[in-house]
């Protein structure tokens, strides 16, 4: 009975380890599927930027969007509809760096590149592009985080630290919480000199 129940144990020790790396396969083969698609949908835009930049006519680039999605669509499918193409471009216009979209797109989704393109400042899109990677939130939370305007009262609260300390720099959300944490610092300071 024993020498059953020891079998048992090793059998399910084996399963759970064997499942792990199953799963965890599978999770790096989604990571790195995702990070291809985004770089292709970069790529794709900054080709037809390119294209489109080189005859610098807006008429011409209108009719090769059209055109070309037809085709792609028509070959490959629904992601390279018109408005998808327009957004690759959108993309590749934002996003120049190919470095760092290479190094954003192993934690950011093709989805979080989409919420970002409609930001004004490349710093916000920035800001708010690493702190997905940071902190591994979902397009549901960064659609939050945006809407709560985090990347403005950030930069707000940045401007009101006083002391310039590095560890201090982007860690508050709130510009409304500086002073008084501040206050609180220097009245304890303030007693421990007297």
């Amino acid at each position: 009975m024993t020498k059953m129940k020891d079998m048992t144990q090793i059998g399910k020790a084996l399963y759970d380890e064997i499942s792990q790396l199953i799963e965890q396969s599978q999770q790096q083969l989604v990571v790195q599927a995702n990070s291809t698609l985004t770089m292709l949908f970069w790529y794709i835009g900054n080709r037809i930027n390119q294209s489109i930049l080189q005859n610098k006519r807006a008429d011409y680039g209108k009719q090769i969007v059209v055109t070309l999605s037809r085709q792609l669509t028509e070959k490959y499918g629904r992601n390279f509809e018109e408005k998808n193409l327009r957004r690759m471009l959108q993309f590749a216009e934002q996003f120049t760096d190919k470095e760092i979209v290479a190094t954003l797109s192993r934690q950011l989704s093709w989805s979080h590149f989409l919420i970002l393109l409609p930001l004004k400042s490349p710093e916000a899109k920035l800001f708010y592009a690493k702190s997905v990677a940071t902190h591994t939130i979902g397009v549901r939370d960064l659609r939050k985080q945006i809407t709560a305007k985090i990347f403005e009262r950030t930069t707000i609260a940045n401007l009101q630290n006083a002391s310039n300390n590095p560890a201090v720099h982007n860690s508050f959300k709130d510009p409304y919480c500086l002073p008084f944490i501040f206050l609180r610092v220097t009245k304890h300071l303030l007693e421990e000199a007297f």
